[in-house]
């Protein structure tokens, strides 16, 4: 599924998350855009977890983490390599439209463009209506998506690259006004052909701001990069952060 860079970057993301979230995992002196030190290890939510490779990789730094994803065969991966570094992790299979655990989360996570791919407006704002009620007061959500700015700006109707040993094609459609983007992919890997196509639903910064807002979260920031970068032409992603 990711190449060696989008391994590669795994712990920095991971910090990323941790400083965005204002944990304070190591006992220093807190101020005031740190919490103070947390009697028990923080309980995170990758929601969309995919295989693990952020749930695992909190784990790692010392978070209590769940795991939540729709996709059976991900979540097999996932806990696979979770026992193999003996990672104790929650993986849950449910829908993101249905998961909530009240006031149980100090942060939730939606990371790699896994936001947005229901048809219906009111299926996103119920996923993050979700997660707010999931999150404890003063908890963090942090979501990264593709933004309907960068998807414009960086448009292209097809392209080929090479991923784990096979050919992909990929083609790109802009529906409704760039309401969606549909993506076609196609691989030839071992004399086989398999397609896949798959709607998204594209939000710009603001139109991401709104939604959160209106599930209830507050004090949303947007980034371009986990660096903190502005979110503006120069952007390589969209990050929202939003407090409970």
């Amino acid at each position: 599924m990711f190449d060696d860079a989008h391994w590669a970057e795994v712990p920095a993301v991971t910090d990323a998350v941790t400083r965005l979230c204002r944990f304070n995992l190591y006992g220093e002196t807190s101020s005031e855009t740190w919490r103070e030190p947390l009697d028990s290890a923080p309980k995170v939510l990758d929601l969309c977890c995919g295989i693990g490779r952020i749930s695992c990789e909190l784990a790692r730094t010392g978070f209590d983490v769940t795991g939540v994803d729709i996709t059976e065969s991900f979540l097999k991966t996932a806990r696979e390599d979770a026992l193999y570094e003996d990672l104790k992790i929650d993986f849950l299979h449910s829908d993101a439209r249905d998961f909530v655990r009240p006031d149980y989360f100090d942060a939730a996570v939606n990371l790699y463009i896994s936001f947005g791919y229901f048809s219906d407006l009111k299926d996103d704002l119920k996923v993050l209506r979700n997660v707010h009620r999931s999150l404890k007061k003063g908890g963090t959500f942090i979501i990264e998506t593709l933004g309907k700015e960068i998807a414009i700006r960086d448009f292209v109707e097809a392209e080929w690259f090479e991923k784990a040993g096979g050919i992909v094609l990929t083609e790109y459609e802009p529906l409704d006004s760039w309401t969606f983007l549909k993506n076609r992919w196609i691989i030839f890997k071992d004399d086989i052909k398999t397609e896949k196509t798959f709607v998204q639903r594209l939000y710009s910064a603001s139109e991401l701001r709104t939604i959160m807002q209106e599930a209830g979260f507050q004090n949303i920031e947007i980034y371009g990069e986990w660096d903190e970068s502005l979110y503006d032409q120069h952007a390589a992603k969209l990050i929202a952060v939003g407090r409970k």
